[in-house]
């Protein structure tokens, strides 16, 4: 498990004072990123050797408003690798305060040669994505 923070921007509000549903997408974005990271490794190594891994399948469910100004902490790890495919789940708290579950969620990415098509996950992306942090 990796935990990344990131702050509420005033951007990412909507007219009601939270963030914007879609943008909780982002921040599971950018805990991705870090995970890779962590692990000593980055996203563009994945795609400089020729593979992309796409977002195939995406779930969020929402208990609690974030705010602006909040810092959050987004916890990812990777629950499950397949031959072709893993999948990141996300809890999303508000740093500071009680420990408040705000947002979960499920991201499921296709292991995908530059063709499009589904190729195996290389051994190298399966190694960085079960290193310890």
């Amino acid at each position: 498990m990796v935990e990344a923070r990131i702050r509420v921007i005033y951007g990412d509000t909507d007219q009601m004072g939270g963030v914007y549903y879609a943008n909780y997408f982002r921040y599971f974005e950018f805990a991705r990123g870090e995970y890779f990271r962590a692990r000593g490794g980055s996203y563009r190594e994945v795609e400089r050797e020729g593979l992309a891994l796409p977002v195939v399948e995406a779930t969020a469910s929402y208990k609690s408003p974030a705010r602006y100004e909040d810092v959050l902490l987004v916890r990812a790890r990777v629950s499950e690798v397949k031959r072709v495919s893993l999948t990141f789940t996300y809890e999303i708290f508000r740093e500071g305060g009680p420990d408040t579950l705000l947002c979960t969620g499920r991201t499921v990415h296709a292991c995908v040669g530059r063709d499009g098509k589904p190729t195996r996950l290389p051994d190298m992306v399966v190694r960085l994505l079960h290193a310890a942090p």
